[in-house]
């Protein structure tokens, strides 16, 4: 089992510097026009380091399939090696999407992230496949997708008594042990988050007592609902005894405002072919400049960019503290969408100066 008040500390974490809440990183582990996947998962490295450096909470890899620009299939393979690189900064899933996996095998990957990085490990979960249809029955094996999500709650009760090895005796699974785990002695398992982008996740994340992400990136309109939704049903658990949600946020900053918009407008055209079912490694500024948006891709594009907190580092530091007003998170999580590591990394950076983080900007 976990200790109550290390669970409650780590999902908790402390603001630093003169930000009103935590700050965290989101990692696509984004692929670049001209780059390859081993490029960039050491690019992961090389944020997951400086977001240690600089005071950021948590680092976050979320779970995609599919998609050529994004290097994040296996969330649990890429935490490892950012464990093996860091020192102090939680690592996390920002999710693991159980319906893809049994959940035996999420909590043996998850126990040995724990054994290799003792006390800062976090298991964030979600329903959705995490890519397109056809890719998602490969994953599952079945052409019957709803099933996954309508089980997840069931799915997560079976995950969580791996994690605890808290099977009642008579259960078919009760002399199964998840290993790493509790059966090798104490443990301090990785805390659950749920994840979500509507209404569900947050009801239930809120009943069972647990911390709540949502994907404010890209369900902007259902933030605010989706967080209501969960603290009204929020009921205080072991783990926590009022509600903490955090938010994700696309955000970028840069020396000149025009500059920062030129570079959010890769993840643009990046998210426009995503959304046309034309997937690709994400395009350059140069790429980007040169495209004819259709009328409708345009609105599309303004409706999307809408939602990036960007421009100069002063700028982006009023944008998020506005945000976390409105919404009332507890914990502000980045994602930098460019195609260019270097820029994604000063970004993070910038942001950490705005708010007066430590360690210093590193050109």
């Amino acid at each position: 089992m976990t200790d109550d008040a290390t669970t409650a500390d780590a999902i908790r974490g402390t603001a630093q510097g003169t930000a009103p809440v935590p700050l965290s990183v989101l990692d696509l582990v984004t692929v670049g026009a001209g780059t390859t996947a081993t490029d960039a998962l050491r690019n992961s490295v090389a944020l997951a380091k400086g977001a240690e450096r600089r005071g950021y909470l948590r680092h976050w890899i979320a779970e995609h399939h599919s998609m050529p620009g994004i290097a994040s299939s296996s969330p649990a393979v890429i935490l490892a090696h950012l464990a093996a690189h860091t020192v102090r900064i939680r690592l996390g899933s920002g999710g693991v999407m159980l319906p893809n996996h049994a959940p035996l095998v999420i909590a043996e990957q998850f126990g040995t992230l724990e054994a290799l990085a003792p006390g800062r490990v976090d298991l964030g979960l979600g329903r959705a496949p995490g890519t397109d249809g056809a890719t998602a029955a490969a994953l599952r094996r079945s052409d019957r997708l709803n099933e996954g999500a309508d089980d997840f709650p069931q799915q997560l009760v079976e995950l969580t008594r791996f994690l605890d090895d808290e099977f009642p005796d008579g259960h078919p699974y009760s002399r199964i042990h998840s290993v790493p785990g509790p059966v090798q002695g104490p443990s301090h398992r990785p805390p659950i988050w749920l994840l979500g982008s509507s209404g569900f996740s947050a009801q239930l994340a809120g009943m069972l007592g647990l911390p709540f992400a949502f994907a404010h990136h890209f369900s902007a309109q259902n933030t605010i609902p989706a967080l209501d939704l969960y603290r009204s049903s929020f009921r205080p658990s072991e783990v926590l005894s009022e509600p903490y949600a955090l938010i994700g946020v696309a955000a970028l900053a840069a020396e000149e405002e025009a500059e920062a918009r030129r570079q959010v407008m890769t993840g643009a055209l990046s998210m426009v072919r995503l959304r046309t079912g034309r997937p690709g490694l994400v395009p350059t500024p140069e790429e980007a400049e040169a495209y004819t948006f259709s009328e409708v891709e345009r609105e599309f594009v303004e409706s999307w960019v809408g939602n990036v907190v960007y421009g100069t580092p002063d700028a982006v530091r009023d944008g998020l503290n506005d945000l976390q007003k409105r919404t009332g998170a507890d914990e502000l999580m980045i994602t930098a969408n460019a195609h260019t590591a270097s820029v994604r990394i000063k970004s993070y950076d910038l942001i950490a100066d705005a708010y007066g983080l430590p360690g210093g900007s590193q050109d």
